[in-house]
């Protein structure tokens, strides 16, 4: 007779003098007959090992059920998301609560992640946004250029940049960007990653540092912009070792925004005039990141991120000629950190029309950096001279001083001071800090209240040459 076994079971040694099934006629069984008291304990035996391998099968799969789930919901409870979504208020209705974070990454102490580029492209793209300057500029016709007189033109002009996704208060949406991307914008607009396009208004400004923020209303923006759209994840720019693989975003050429990789190719690096320097004897001179990632017209206000997905630098600059390629340049988020976060917390103004606009009436200069070197005199506008009746006669201000800062932003030219100016309503009273003319040469800090005069009373203007100290013209 030929038998099937259970090629199934661990006990086929056991169960070989058992068959289950048999070939040929069945035999019909005899029901008086009663098996032997041996083969009754063997199939005890036997039922009793089936049955205690049921049991095992049954509570192991029971425990590891229980630990999947459990993992499960300990992980969601703990991930970067859950915990972004529980800080930003995920219960609430209200905009506020509809906005993420870009992380990534759970081993943010580290700049050397295993991250493939696209996926923090994917994770860091919602935070990005393409910002559009439009301003109207005065031109010189075609006549005036050749010297035969007329009257300038006015043109509007466009440029685009960059911005970062920072962060928000209880009516704004906050991004960061460079100063130089925003300044004398009559109209500033931001589109997000859903290609959505909103105004946009200048919060805060840093001339020195080239660092702006800039808010949109959240009131402006749609639940499905809010959901798409995402805080970025700032990394710590001081751990950057020279030789990291690094990621730039932005919207390059205006095109819309785009991805390159590179590695950072110095730390710490400080810039003179066209060329770069490492390392300076001033410990207050402005250091960048130097990458070799492509950073090209437009990618200004970028970020510049880590292989965790942070940022760590703003992208500034580009050292670009025909002699020298792959040199971008970023502000590192350790310098830039302070700096944004007081941009972020100042009054969010607009634009004022021409008629309204406030006064400080003075005529000044730029401060060159050779009137810097010659004479000592402080960056900032050489006041020349103070108009009669006007606002900064009122306030004390003499000719001779050099104002460093207004309403709090510092000020290195008489172009950015006009710029300004046009944000502030006559009859506003600010704080102007100055630079006076001491003994020996020196000058002490002094900061004087002032209430703006009307614009349409005196003018600010600027003069071709700032007066030395001795009385002589320079550059």
């Amino acid at each position: 007779m030929s038998n099937y076994y259970d090629f199934n079971s661990d006990n086929n040694s056991e169960l070989s003098h058992y068959p289950i099934f048999s070939e040929g006629p069945a035999s019909s069984p005899n029901p008086d007959k009663k098996p032997s008291k041996r083969n009754r304990n063997k199939k005890k035996t036997l039922a009793k090992r089936i049955g205690s391998l049921t049991l095992s099968a049954v509570l192991f799969g029971s425990v590891a059920a229980g630990s999947f789930q459990a993992v499960n919901h300990i992980y969601a409870a703990n991930s970067p998301a859950a915990a972004a979504n529980t800080s930003a208020g995920s219960t609430s209705d209200t905009k506020a609560g509809l906005l993420k974070t870009t992380a990534v990454s759970g081993s943010s102490g580290s700049n050397t992640g295993s991250l493939d580029v696209s996926d923090i492209a994917a994770a860091a793209m919602p935070s990005i946004v393409s910002i559009t300057n439009k301003s109207v500029q005065e031109v010189q016709n075609y006549f005036s250029q050749f010297g035969y007189g007329g009257y300038p033109q006015t043109q509007e002009t466009e440029s685009q940049g960059s911005g970062i996704i920072i962060g928000k208060n209880d009516t704004e949406l906050l991004i960061v960007t460079n100063n130089h991307v925003v300044e004398n914008a009559d109209t500033l607009s931001a589109c997000f990653i859903d290609n959505n396009v909103l105004e946009a208004k200048v919060k805060g400004t840093d001339a020195d540092n080239d660092l702006a923020v800039i808010a949109v209303p959240l009131d402006s923006i749609s639940d499905e912009t809010m959901s798409a759209i995402a805080v970025a994840n700032i990394g710590d720019s001081d751990s950057l070792k020279v030789g990291e693989q690094v990621v730039a975003i932005g919207n390059a050429l205006g095109y819309g925004q785009s991805v390159t990789t590179g590695i950072a190719s110095a730390v710490n690096r400080a810039l003179s005039g066209s060329s770069s320097e490492a390392g300076t004897d001033d410990s207050n001179a402005a250091t960048y990141i130097q990458t070799d990632a492509a950073i090209n017209p437009g990618n200004s206000g970028g970020a510049l991120l880590n292989m965790n997905g942070e940022v760590i630098g703003i992208n500034s600059a580009k050292l670009a000629s025909t002699e020298v390629e792959g040199m971008g340049y970023a502000i590192p988020m350790s310098r830039a950190s302070d700096i944004i976060e007081n941009l972020m917390n100042k009054t969010t103004r607009e634009k004022v029309a021409e008629g309204e606009q406030g006064s400080l009436g003075i005529k000044g200069a730029d401060v060159t950096s050779e009137a810097e070197e010659i004479y000592g005199l402080p960056k900032g506008v050489y006041i020349s001279d103070v108009t009669q009746g006007s606002a900064a006669e009122k306030a004390g201000i003499t000719p001779g001083s050099v104002l460093t800062k207004f309403d709090g932003e510092s000020v290195t030219a008489i172009s950015q001071l006009q710029n300004l100016l046009q944000y502030y309503k006559a009859g506003e009273t600010v704080e102007v800090t100055l630079q006076v003319p001491g003994q020996n040469n020196s000058y002490e800090e002094k900061t004087v209240s002032i209430t703006l005069g009307s614009s349409t009373d005196t003018q600010n203007s600027q003069e071709s040459n700032a007066p030395s100290p001795a009385g002589n013209n320079f550059r």
